[in-house]
């Protein structure tokens, strides 16, 4: 499991994703901060990771990539800890068009061929 702060590249997403899952990787992004977290076994265990790097829970959204594609089936927006009944979120998706489309930009910044 790793913090984001720049670039990641397909090849280590496809890695990641076989160590794990297997087409999948889990992660979870800093809207605020523009990082993500990659590679934990639970949305959860990378919500962690960011909060003790200091983010705030409130910016933090779940996410899944699927590093063989290149077009909008790569994030899957699917987690438990996206529910939060106190933002307006009430499902396990990004209720919010304008939450998703930062969480877009911030990964297609981020992941490299």
């Amino acid at each position: 499991m790793l913090i984001v702060r720049d670039k990641i590249s397909i090849v280590e997403l496809k890695t990641a994703a076989a160590e794990t899952f297997g087409d999948l990787v889990k992660a979870v992004v800093d809207v605020r901060r523009r990082i993500m977290a990659v590679g934990g076994d639970l949305h959860s265990d990378e919500e962690a990771l960011l909060l003790e790097d200091g983010s705030s829970q409130r910016d933090l959204w779940g996410i899944n990539l699927y590093p063989q594609f290149d077009d909008e089936r790569r994030i899957e927006f699917d987690s438990v800890i996206n529910i939060r009944p106190g933002q307006g979120n009430r499902s396990r998706g990004v209720d919010d068009s304008e939450i998703r489309e930062s969480i877009c930009s911030i990964v297609g910044e981020m992941v490299t061929p």
